[in-house]
């Protein structure tokens, strides 16, 4: 998928599948996106996951079985997802949900990285 650019691409279609927990994009560009709930939730744009600057943002850590309970469209722009652990203050824009889509594989293994290097599991904590 190498050269697809999401500037301009606008989405056609926005499914939430409950059952395997991912949201699927799909774009007028025709490139389609399968997002899981945790992959979506740990890079949400908001401040609280990305901080306030650089460098600041906020390893999330036990999102394994995080799901998405609501989707909103905000304007003609984002939507804003709703998970069941309560966070709903990012707005993903439709370039941002697209960049998600396009470089899935490189942002996950980079995620899995951070949470190895911080000894930190996907896990829930056990309570």
């Amino acid at each position: 998928m190498a050269g697809l650019t999401p500037a301009s691409a606008l989405p056609v279609e926005i499914r939430l599948h409950k059952a395997s927990r991912t949201l699927e994009v799909a774009f007028d560009d025709g490139a389609r996106f399968s997002l899981p709930c945790e992959y979506l939730r740990v890079n949400s744009p908001s401040a609280e996951v990305q901080g306030h600057g650089v460098g600041q943002g906020v390893l999330q850590t036990g999102k394994r079985d995080v799901a998405i309970t609501g989707v909103e469209q905000v304007g003609n722009y984002a939507v804003k997802l709703v998970f069941d652990d309560g966070h709903d203050s990012g707005l993903y824009s439709w370039q941002y949900l697209y960049e998600l889509g396009r470089d899935h594989t490189a942002r996950w293994q980079e995620y899995l990285a951070q949470l190895a290097a911080a000894g930190a599991s996907r896990d829930p904590a056990a309570h």
